[in-house]
């Protein structure tokens, strides 16, 4: 089972205190001040993501759902929903797995993806995704802890995904996804075509025991900042995702109605939550997806320009290269209306810039985690700043705690302090994790986000650091994001990282990592006098500048500051 009995009182007293404070109009007083959504509360259906996905699909059945960006092999949303049901079938039928069982999915962004993702839903089955870049070791640790049954892989990564299964000791079957029907697989696997083409009992699926509030999906948290821990979310963390993005201030994508569908490459990996969330929210709309496998300049903006695509989700390094990047042209960016950007902080200057290159689209930037299903802050139609994250959505609240504070009080605004946050998005808790559960989610249903921000006076929020990201300077902190952003507004500095490195008299001091433009001249003493014109004194790079090719990130787009800190230790470790 994916939670005890006493988590699962745990929850419903959570749904209880949730409902209780929605609709209230602002929480704060003296002692605690609470942000309440500006925006319009919902009316959450009490239906499976996959009974929301499918709601009004009949109105764009013809309509294409998915095609692949390289390929061009397409689904319509008819054979979708034709495919999704017959695995549905196969997994409780010729599968044999019952209710709250566990699929994993290692796949990049591919057509199957969403086959697989809706049919487990439909199923009641669990789904836990794992990054196909993963080692061996890396895929056996996730396939124990979901206690995974089946994996769903690429049969070009056989080897390793046997030896992934081999390490668990567990009996785990293997459902290959082949890119044409003359390729092998080994002869214990089970090819994926071979399932759907074979015909099933539609009414397998009557019999079903359906609800809501189950665990659905258990994605893995980031772990750059310790062991990555299953999230365990439900159909209706999930549905309420959905609404908030589909929801009338938020609204970016619009349902294909007659000749009008709105055209979304994805390349941000489906195996994480962002790039799951938004092939959820854009498949129930009628949206035509696009699946790219991987970030590849060409190939996306190919895509751009064939596909004449109107909604952009990016992360920030996508943002910094169209910014830098002296191919793109009207012809890769006039279609585009709307850009969403999440996973890390993009700064103001940024987003300026991109503008500039993209004129007709309007830029949103959101906030969120994997443990809030993720979506919970977001720019909208009244946002006063776009450099922030706007405000809460729709039925979710936010506070500014400061750090360390055991009664979690609630700051006024241009105060910074962790972020927190409460609604009808936040996870059940951690698979197999109370602790950590009770460590991230307080008492009263607070998430904790581990994030530094801050709100102003229109009460919209700012995220400018990772709680435990943070420099610290003698008494002060130094967000590493603040002096990133600076230097990447330098003409000669394409990306940038900093961390903080130890020191003596100071505790930390900041190091920055930066990649320069092609034939630039810039150096050390460069960088750390330009910065020092614009920062305070404890803020300067004294800690020192490296030149490098690239900064090491993770697939959404975070810096791997604990890499470029573990590097420095080990080049500058007394023998």
């Amino acid at each position: 089972m994916f939670h005890s009995k006493k988590l699962s009182v745990v929850v419903k007293n959570l749904r209880v205190q949730w409902s209780l404070i929605r609709g209230l109009s602002i929480a704060s007083n003296k002692e605690d001040i609470v942000i309440k959504s500006p925006m319009q509360p919902l009316n959450y259906p009490k239906i499976t993501i996959d009974q929301f996905i499918w709601d009004k699909y009949s109105k764009w059945m013809n309509k294409i759902a998915v095609i692949d960006g390289v390929t061009d092999r397409c689904l319509t949303y008819a054979k979708l929903r034709d495919q999704c049901r017959t695995l549905a079938v196969h997994l409780r039928t010729s599968l044999n797995l019952k209710s709250r069982d566990t699929i994993a999915i290692c796949l990049p962004n591919s057509l199957e993806f969403p086959i697989i993702t809706f049919a487990a839903c439909e199923a009641q089955i669990v789904v836990t995704t794992i990054n196909p870049i993963y080692t061996a070791d890396e895929i056996a640790r996730q396939l124990a802890d979901s206690n995974a049954t089946i994996l769903f892989g690429l049969a070009t990564m056989s080897a390793i995904l046997k030896s992934a299964v081999d390490k668990t000791n567990k009996n785990i079957r293997i459902i290959y996804i082949t890119e044409n029907e003359a390729e092998a697989i080994p002869n214990d696997g089970i090819k994926f075509n071979d399932l759907m083409i074979s015909k099933v009992d539609l009414s397998a699926l009557k019999e079903i025991d359906r609800d809501c509030y189950e665990t659905t999906l258990l994605p893995y948290s980031s772990g750059t900042t310790g062991l990555s821990k299953g999230v365990m979310l439900s159909h209706m963390n999930m549905v309420s995702n959905c609404m908030h993005l589909c929801s009338p201030e938020m609204a970016h994508t619009f349902d294909a109605i007659g000749d009008y569908q709105d055209i979304i490459p994805c390349v941000l990996p489906m195996f994480h939550l962002y790039g799951l969330s938004l092939m959820f929210s854009t498949l129930a709309q009628g949206c035509k997806l696009i699946t790219l496998k991987s970030f590849n300049p060409n190939t996306f903006l190919n895509t751009l320009e064939k596909h004449k695509a109107s909604v952009l989700y990016v992360v920030p390094p996508i943002i910094i290269f169209f910014n830098n990047y002296d191919k793109i042209g009207p012809q890769h960016t006039q279609s585009i209306k709307y850009v969403l950007s999440g996973a890390a902080p993009l700064g103001g200057s940024d987003i300026e810039k991109f503008l500039k290159i993209a004129p007709n689209a309007k830029f949103l930037q959101a906030y969120g985690l994997t443990e809030t299903s993720p979506l919970t802050h977001a720019c909208y139609k009244n946002t006063k700043s776009f450099a922030g994250v706007g405000s809460p959505v729709n039925d979710v609240e936010s506070k500014i705690v400061k750090v360390d504070d055991p009664e979690f009080k609630g700051l006024g605004p241009n105060q910074s302090g962790e972020v927190l946050v409460r609604g009808p998005n936040i996870m059940i808790g951690y698979h197999n994790n109370e602790k950590a559960t009770k460590e991230t989610i307080t008492p009263d249903g607070w998430l904790r986000t581990g994030d530094v921000g801050y709100y102003d006076e229109n009460q919209e929020f700012f995220i400018t650091d990772r709680l435990k990201e943070l420099i610290k300077v003698k008494a002060y902190q130094v967000a590493p994001a603040e002096l990133e952003e600076i230097l990447r507004m330098h003409d000669e500095i394409v990306d940038a990282a900093v961390i903080g490195i130890p020191n003596a008299a100071t505790g930390e001091l900041p190091r920055a990592y930066i990649v320069p433009t092609s034939n630039s001249k810039i150096n050390e003493k460069i960088v750390k006098d330009y910065v020092a014109q614009k920062v305070a004194e404890y803020k300067r790079l004294e800690g020192g500048v490296e030149i490098v090719d690239s900064i090491p990130k993770n697939a959404t787009g975070k810096i791997l500051r604990r890499q470029l800190k573990e590097k420095y230790l080990k080049e500058n470790t007394s023998m």
